[in-house]
């Protein structure tokens, strides 16, 4: 729900686009001291490089792409629970973007987290349905080669919506071994995938062996993949999900020095079963899985083109990138049902065109610092996003009125420095700032009012001091300023589009300020092991509602939250890999009483995060993976009157080798087939026309039962 204070368990000159790997191997690079022709090698020891040495922060670390061929995902967005703590849910159709929480922020759709692929920011400032609005359903989980993420406000590097963290998804460049997945499953699932790599061939350049798909050193390579899905869910109005999705890589050299470039296309239409009451789900009045509004859905699509260049020898490094995209958004969705216009209902469409582009250019130089080891790094990010966004009031699809149509232009600058060095064997530092830039300007085609233009600016420091390692542990020290854009709509508009009453502005830029106290450790041989203990205040939660019956200003108070996470990966004699990640916090309104509200709780903001995996590689011609996950109660009302019980899902994954050539997989979803509510909201609404309203009632949105999927793996 765009912009919405309620959430649900379970990235002109516009925002800076978030490349994550533009300051990510500072610390390594000193720390593991690398030679001229080689960039520093990550080391993965099962699913997670989160070994000594590796990272400026606890809460920062590397996964690897093989965690997502060991486990059942129920959907694409699933691919970022990898990041320890992170939940991500679904309170609509599966062609929209997922809900997403972490360290007690309901992230709605992606404000404070940002998420890119392979540096293609995915968040949307001033988007039609949410600010900071992230969709994912376009990722490939058997592409990805590795995650990079981390929690907190420390690293100059990271730009819009990074405040509550970040992830960077790398796809691979090259594929071992072609292969066409297909897939079968319950409520009409239907998945084919098609992928693999080639090494284009030079004059004279001999192949390295007879059928090999690794790159040869005199060429580039070029990859593809071709995914096609369709979908049903268990759900009384089909969801109809009909998904295509490609992408075409071509790439050469190495870490020193070498150059891709990349096309991705996407398509996606569905038809929506949103959240709906509960009390009509325990009267019996509606079934579990049934909808009040059958046409709720919509279709979305992107196209991207981006590449980069990189460069590195002893003296320092360069890297360059920039992407292109267009971007759509046609949403229909009915929350309130009969309370806000009851002869037609309350359904409203939201329709987004865009184009966007950014760039990035780094530089970084080895040096001498007082005769200590030290590398400094500068960077310059860019981005603009032309869009022209619009919010309808529908029945059954059809347009019955426009309560806005804007034409925004959002530019956005970032330019960082910062500096590692190693001051003895046991301490290094990274020092940063990072000054952020953004201008807006709106022209109101509805609301000629509503026209303007805003700017601001905003310094932003960190410091990360490393001690150790002792012991093979390490301790961390990390600190710094954060932020993220707020929807141009609510900074220039003067007037709310729904009611003509003047509205309340919000800054363009909210600051954030994060501590973090952090221990990784190997003591025991086979065992990563990392404790954070953190805290993390807005100065101001304040959004953008571009949901019908509101397009105004959400009024949400400064809040304060602090917590612990403690992360486990365990590796026995090779086969046997375990994890287990335990995250709680507390998030409070700064301000008791707080937004017209009695209380101080944050509504929606989950206090407790589990999970227990456990994967067996290759025993024999078996492989085997469980995964379990808890979600801790949460309030839905600030005063805590209302709140919704916990949640406890558990997924396995069955695989059998029959030949090298050929494989199979069983995904039991749901496996214990518990009844759960994906996600849950504080909500006034009437259920028709001659109803009455029902003032902070709760609205749900049910997730999937139990499912059997299956997979035929061929390989070419």
């Amino acid at each position: 729900m765009g912009g919405k204070s309620l959430g649900r368990p379970k990235t002109g000159v516009v925002a800076i686009s978030l490349t994550l790997c533009a300051g990510s191997g500072l610390a390594q690079d000193i720390a593991t001291q690398p030679t001229a022709d080689a960039l520093p090698r990550i080391v993965i020891e099962g699913h997670y490089d989160n070994a000594v040495g590796t990272s400026d922060a606890a809460s920062k670390g590397t996964v690897d792409g093989s965690l997502l061929q060991d486990i059942p995902l129920l959907r694409p967005g699933e691919v970022l629970e990898a990041v320890p703590g992170l939940v991500v849910t679904q309170h609509s159709g599966d062609g929209k973007a997922n809900q997403y929480f972490l360290r007690g922020y309901n992230l709605d759709h992606g404000t404070d987290f940002a998420t890119s692929v392979d540096g293609v920011p995915i968040n949307m400032p001033t988007n039609s349905h949410g600010q900071g609005y992230a969709d994912v359903n376009y990722l490939i989980p058997e592409l990805v080669e590795r995650i990079d993420y981390f929690k907190g406000p420390y690293f100059a590097q990271a730009g819009d919506f990074s405040a509550a963290g970040a992830a960077d998804i790398r796809y691979r460049t090259r594929i071992d071994q072609n292969f066409a997945n297909l897939t079968v499953g319950a409520f009409g699932y239907r998945r084919a995938l098609l992928a693999g790599s080639l090494p284009l061939m030079l004059p004279g350049v001999a192949p390295t062996s007879a059928g090999a798909v690794a790159a040869p050193a005199g060429g580039p390579t070029v990859l593809g993949a071709l995914e096609l899905q369709n979908s049903n869910g268990p759900w009384t109005v089909p969801e109809a999900l009909h998904k295509i999705n490609g992408l075409l890589r071509l790439s050469d050299g190495s870490a020193t020095k070498g150059w891709s470039v990349e096309g991705a296309y996407y398509d996606a239409n569905w038809t929506a079963t949103d959240q709906v009451p509960l009390e009509l789900i325990q009267s019996g009045q509606l079934g579990r899985f049934s909808a009040l509004d059958a046409t709720d859905g919509g279709s979305t699509g992107r196209q991207i083109v981006s590449g980069e260049w990189h460069r590195r020898d002893d003296q320092g490094y360069t890297r360059l990138s920039a992407y292109a995209q267009h971007y759509r958004l046609q949403l229909f969705s009915d929350f309130t049902f009969f309370e806000l216009r009851p002869a037609s209902g309350d359904q409203f469409e939201q329709v987004e065109h865009r184009n966007f582009f950014g760039a990035q250019a780094v530089e970084g130089w080895s040096h001498g610092l007082f005769g200590l080891e030290s590398i400094t790094e500068a960077g310059l990010q860019l981005r603009h996003d032309d869009i022209h966004v619009s919010l309808l009031n529908t029945e059954a699809r059809i347009a019955l009125q426009t309560v806005s149509d804007d034409q925004v232009g959002e530019t956005e600058a970032g330019l960082f420095v910062q500096n590692t060095t190693r001051w003895t064997p046991w301490l290094r530092t990274l020092t940063g700032v990072r000054e952020q830039f953004i201008t807006m300007n709106m022209d109101a085609l509805a609301i000629a009012q509503n026209s303007g233009n805003a700017s601001a600016s905003k310094a932003l420091p960190k410091l990360s001091l490393i001690f150790g390692p002792w012991a093979r542990t390490e301790l961390f020290i990390n600190a710094g300023k954060g932020f993220h854009s707020n929807d141009a709509r609510g900074v220039i508009g003067k007037i709310e589009s729904t009611t003509g009453l003047p509205s309340s502005p919000v800054p363009a830029l909210v600051a954030s300020t994060g501590e973090e106290l952090g221990l990784r450790t190997e003591a025991i041989a086979g065992l990563q092991s990392s404790l954070a203990l953190w805290c993390l205040n807005s100065n101001s939660e304040l959004v953008y509602n571009a949901d019908s019956g509101i397009g105004s200003t959400s009024p949400n108070g400064a809040s304060k939250r602090y917590g612990v996470e403690w992360n486990n990966h365990l590796v026995l004699e090779r086969h046997f890999l375990f994890d287990a990640d335990l995250a709680w916090t507390h998030a409070r309104y700064a301000i008791n009483n707080d937004n017209g509200q009695l209380g101080n709780l944050i509504p929606n903001a989950v206090s407790k995060v589990a999970l227990f995996r456990a994967t067996v590689q290759h025993l024999g011609p078996w492989s085997i993976g469980l995964e379990t996950r808890f979600i801790g109660s949460y309030p839905l009302s600030q005063n805590g009157s209302l709140s919704t019980p916990s949640t406890l899902v558990t997924n396995l994954r069955l695989q059998r080798e029959f030949s090298p050539g050929f494989g199979m997989a069983i995904d039991i979803l749901n496996l214990l087939n518990r009844e759960y509510y994906d996600i849950a909201y504080e909500q006034d609404y009437r259920v028709s026309p001659s109803s009455p309203v029902v003032p902070g009632g709760i609205t749900v949105h049910p997730g999937e039962p139990r499912e059997l999927r299956v997979t035929l793996k061929l390989r070419f």
